[in-house]
């Protein structure tokens, strides 16, 4: 199990526009978003989404891909520490390796 948890891609964006002087704002209504949308991705509490981070490589030039990737790996270190999803693939595992 993974120690430490990736960063979240808003981290990154939030950093961004924090070295550009550009206010949550300002960018949701740059971008057309719902301000409230844009906070919560900013704070980790929204994944970014493959339209979001064409949104951002639109506007800031910020590779897509880059966003999308740190987003999954988050995403797997968030799974991989729930408790019961843990439980599950165990029994999957002992279930599957009695079978194959």
């Amino acid at each position: 199990m993974e120690t430490r948890i990736p960063t979240h891609p808003g981290d990154v964006l939030k950093e961004e526009l924090e070295s550009r002087h550009i206010t949550q704002r300002k960018y949701a209504q740059l971008i057309d978003v719902p301000y409230t949308q844009l906070n919560e991705i900013l704070n980790g509490k929204r994944p970014v989404s493959t339209d979001f981070a064409l949104m951002v490589e639109a506007s800031l030039g910020i590779n897509p891909e880059l966003l999308i990737n740190m987003q999954n790996r988050y995403n797997m270190a968030i799974a991989r520490r729930k408790p019961s999803l843990n439980e599950r693939l165990k029994l999957i595992r002992k279930t599957c390796a009695a079978i194959f």
